[in-house]
């Protein structure tokens, strides 16, 4: 018995050295690291750049003259500037405002932009004043086109010498008051931008009319406005009826043209920017240049010693007596028998 006792201790001992060594062997190996448990971090991706299709000048562009189909193309940019083209077709033909260099982005700021576009080749804006009576009533709109005629009117006793003709035919208005063709809604009293107001809401009352007018009859209108009170009368659109020009005389020029050269050939009638230089004096205007001699009467007057008299007689007036204009130096009289 005591025998087996002995063997059972001595099996109790073995195992509790093989469970101790067991024990040191688990204690000397590595914990599991952390990183193989954790997850795998992505690399990191290069950030993705857009690029826009943009209208830039491939040469430099001058202010004030058309641009070619030459003289811009299509870049991708990193950047989209606001108001920049996509296409050179919608930038052909404009015209700069400034100097712009090679390699500038074209915005829509930097071209010409407003009533300019509105003005067709030969042709120049003019504003004249305008009143209620003057623009039919404030009916008139930009669009429109309209006769233009002037009164002249000597004075209260000068009824027979008083005049009303049609000045202008058939002439486009532009801009009357705030509104105008270009489609820019009308500025507020503060000078910024506002909503365009429908004509029926429109109770400003309009000051200038601008009209669309050949430049060699902006002398004309300059004239009639200065001397005279302007008079516009509304049309339709589909009436293009004009007077004939041939009907009537040519109005003298208050520059008269170089003379021409001997054996030279004819010099063609004056047109376009060479009429409107050579001008048109007043009185040849309110006359249609049948006073031949007013200038030289004039001229005379002028070299005349102040208080001497110098004196013309006109055609006979319509109530039968003769005219007498008296000229005593800078100043003028008019005389009837």
């Amino acid at each position: 018995m005591i025998h087996l006792t002995k063997i059972v201790a001595a099996i109790l001992v073995l195992l509790a050295i093989a469970l101790g060594g067991y024990a040191w062997m688990l204690s000397r190996q590595a914990p599991p690291a952390k990183a193989a448990t954790a997850p795998v971090a992505a690399p990191a991706k290069a950030p993705v750049v857009m690029m826009y299709a943009v209208v830039v000048a491939s040469k430099p562009l001058p202010a004030g003259q058309a641009i070619s189909a030459d003289a811009i193309r299509v870049e991708r940019l990193p950047i989209n500037p606001a108001g920049a083209f996509q296409e050179t077709t919608d930038a052909i033909g404009r015209v700069p405002v400034m100097d712009l260099g090679e390699g500038t982005p074209l915005l829509q700021g930097q071209l010409v932009s407003g009533l300019a576009l509105r003005v067709a080749e030969g042709e120049r804006a003019v504003a004249v004043k305008a009143d209620e009576l003057m623009g039919v009533g404030n009916k008139v709109q930009p669009g429109d086109f309209v006769d233009v005629f002037v009164m002249f009117k000597s004075d209260n006793k000068d009824v027979d010498r008083s005049q009303a003709r049609l000045l202008l035919a058939r002439k486009r208005v532009l801009a009357f008051g705030s509104a105008s063709v270009d489609g820019l809604p009308p500025k507020g009293a503060d000078g910024k931008a506002g909503t365009a107001q429908p004509q029926a809401q429109r109770t400003e009352a309009a000051r200038t009319a601008v009209l669309a007018v050949a430049v060699d009859e902006i002398n004309r209108l300059t004239v009639g406005e200065s001397s005279g009170r302007l008079l516009l009368a509304l049309r339709n659109p589909t009436d293009s009826a004009e007077p004939d020009p041939k009907l009537f005389a040519e109005l003298p020029t208050a520059l008269q043209p170089a003379p021409a050269k001997p054996g030279a050939p004819r010099r063609a009638p004056l047109e376009g920017l060479d009429k409107a230089q050579a001008g048109l004096t007043a009185v040849d205007f309110v006359s249609g240049g049948t006073t031949d001699n007013t200038r030289r009467a004039n001229a005379v007057a002028r070299n005349a010693p102040a208080g001497n008299a110098i004196s013309r007689s006109g055609p006979p007036t319509a109530r039968g007596g003769t005219e007498v204009e008296v000229i005593r130096g800078e100043r003028s009289e008019t005389m009837r028998y």
